[in-house]
């Protein structure tokens, strides 16, 4: 199946690197739909990126997340626990994480 998921510019670029190989969501209901061999398309304004799912890791909070997955993972190896969170709570409240969770998404992109 595939799914197109929009980005800011920085995380597109970091994963168009190959730098992040790990996404961070809300474990809602569309992230759910979501399964390992899915095609992802992240898009940022009219350029996309063609991904492949590896694996999804769901957690109970973005914070058991970020405990368990290495930041580099991510292209964010010199932030901060405090970074990192404060950067996710811009964009999810505690409320909708306490509601669903969160999900890491390792993805592969095909060059």
């Amino acid at each position: 199946m595939q799914h197109t998921l929009e980005l800011y510019d920085v995380p597109f670029y970091s994963i168009k690197s190959g730098r992040k190989t790990i996404e961070v969501r809300l474990n809602d209901q569309k992230m759910r739909s979501i399964q390992p061999n899915d095609i992802l398309t992240f898009v940022y304004q009219k350029e996309t990126i063609i991904t492949t799912v590896v694996e999804l890791l769901p957690y109970d909070s973005f914070l058991d997340l970020y405990q368990t997955i290495p930041f580099v993972e991510m292209d964010c190896e010199n932030w901060t626990m405090h970074e990192m969170l404060a950067a996710t709570y811009k964009f999810y409240t505690k409320s909708e994480e306490e509601k669903w969770g969160a999900v890491a998404i390792r993805i592969t992109t095909a060059l």
